[in-house]
């Protein structure tokens, strides 16, 4: 956790101060919508641009998660995955249709964290709330966080649908 302060201290993109595990904190960060962390583990967020996969890294991730689906507007996979490789990042493209969800890209997601040296992960989607959904399913499932302080996190973090929050619960009640 220090070396994340101390990481994020010294980036011009942001600084980011997280004073416990339970707080999620939100700071505007140019090219990266909706940037929510919660503890040395996790930053949830909106859109983000390719041009800014290298200050994601001197934030001190090591992994992005990309739940958009290629073909939403503005998503520049390709681009994105290129940015994150000549980073040196771990890159994932889990595509997550929240109208359709698909409990096997939950799985692909909880798989990805699950890999020794993924965390800290930057995950992101349009918005946010696909993002904070797929987190609130592994903090239950992998984390062992208690449903409600999970719930609270994702909604801090940006879950605002009750429609995917349904998903996420039947999901996680199919894996308990």
């Amino acid at each position: 956790m220090k070396r994340l302060l101390l990481l994020c201290a010294l980036t011009s993109l942001s600084t980011i101060v997280i004073a416990d595990h339970d707080k999620v904190v939100g700071k505007p960060t140019p090219g990266i919508r909706n940037l929510q962390v919660v503890d040395s583990k996790v930053a949830c967020a909106g859109a983000i641009t390719p041009e800014t996969v290298p200050s994601i890294k001197e934030m001190g991730f090591v992994s992005i998660i990309n739940l958009r689906r290629a073909e939403e507007q503005g998503a520049r996979v390709e681009e994105e995955t290129a940015a994150a490789t000549s980073a040196g990042l771990n890159y994932f493209h889990i595509p997550f249709n929240s109208r359709d969800p698909d409990p096997a890209a939950v799985d692909d997601f909880i798989a990805a964290l699950a890999e020794p040296g993924m965390e800290p992960a930057f995950i992101h989607c349009a918005g946010g709330t696909r993002a904070a959904g797929m987190w609130y399913a592994k903090r239950v499932i992998q984390d062992g966080l208690d449903r409600d302080h999970a719930l609270e996190e994702a909604r801090a973090l940006g879950l605002g649908s009750e429609t995917l929050q349904s998903f996420m619960d039947d999901y996680i009640d199919s894996k308990l």
